[in-house]
């Protein structure tokens, strides 16, 4: 059986539409990271002469961030880790839980027919191929398995796409800024401010981050995997973050340790992706070994 997406919750016609997104609005991989010029850097320099992302933008990209920035307020990214982060739903394998996720199967998408377990093959075995760490290869390998929040009917828009603070005043630098303009916590006083309800150097730990598959397969896998894999799961759609630069206030000194881990780790998440078909049979013994390595048999969900 396979859940396929439907117009009325899930727009985008492929989960991959926002990482294509991602691709043309940060075109190349940066080893070490750099920072992109903007407007400010030249002053010479006429906004019209820089790319217009947004308006660039595929019409479905557009309406699932209208959707992500007017429902992803404060109190909905309370809910929902108070819904799912008991992990009290199933008990699963990390492969078992990449098998499972292969029921998530976008049938209307064109350019592919990879299956979700080849694109984190593909990630993770990317990662080998450059002589990573072995717990860096796992973490490629489960970086994704967050998505089965869309098997439990959860709209795309709560699951996939970047990730931002809530509880504070938005960056500008968040994609499709203006569309913020549709949610309440715009127009409440307690959100509006730099710190908004935080207190400056608090620690991203201590931030409510939207909510999206980052935070929950962090929750699942933040017993068994080194720190840095844990930053890497946790933020690697923090975009206004990792690769914009913003909201450093809320930083601690953690927080500025490991952005390199989650810079080092983006490329593999947005660029390894091709139409080349991992063999999963073959793989398989070795993923099963490298999962017994860091997981127990069956890992709460």
């Amino acid at each position: 059986m396979s859940i396929t997406a439907t117009a009325e919750n899930q727009p985008l016609q492929s989960l991959d539409e926002v990482e294509d997104f991602y691709k043309e609005r940060y075109p190349e991989p940066m080893t070490p990271p750099q920072k992109k010029p903007t407007v400010g850097t030249d002053p010479d320099k006429k906004v019209e002469e820089f790319r217009n992302y947004e308006a660039d933008a595929r019409p479905t990209v557009r309406e699932f961030y209208r959707l992500n920035h007017t429902h992803q307020t404060y109190d909905f990214a309370l809910a929902k880790r108070k819904e799912y982060l008991g992990l009290d739903r199933r008990q699963m394998g990390i492969w078992e839980a990449a098998e499972y996720l292969n029921q998530l199967v976008d049938d209307s998408d064109p350019d592919t027919d990879l299956s979700q377990l080849q694109h984190l093959l593909q990630t993770a075995e990317h990662l080998r191929a450059d002589g990573q760490p072995r717990w860096m290869v796992l973490t490629g390998f489960v970086h994704d398995l967050g998505k089965i929040l869309c098997l439990w009917g959860e709209p795309q828009w709560a699951v996939v796409g970047d990730t931002f603070p809530t509880g504070c005043a938005y960056s500008p630098k968040i994609v499709f800024p203006k569309f913020f303009e549709a949610n309440p916590d715009s127009r409440d006083p307690r959100f509006n401010t730099k710190n908004g309800v935080y207190e400056e150097g608090c620690g991203l730990d201590a931030v409510n981050l939207s909510w999206g598959h980052d935070e929950y397969i962090y929750n699942v896998c933040k017993d068994y995997l080194p720190i840095e894999g844990l930053y890497m799961l946790r933020y690697h759609s923090f975009y206004p973050w990792h690769r914009e630069g913003e909201y450093g206030h809320l930083l601690n000194d953690q927080d500025r340790t490991h952005l390199k881990a989650v810079q080092a780790f983006n490329p593999y998440d947005l660029y390894t992706k091709s139409h080349a078909k991992p063999d999963a049979v073959a793989l398989r013994p070795y993923y099963e070994d490298l999962i017994a390595e860091y997981f127990p048999a069956k890992v709460r969900w």
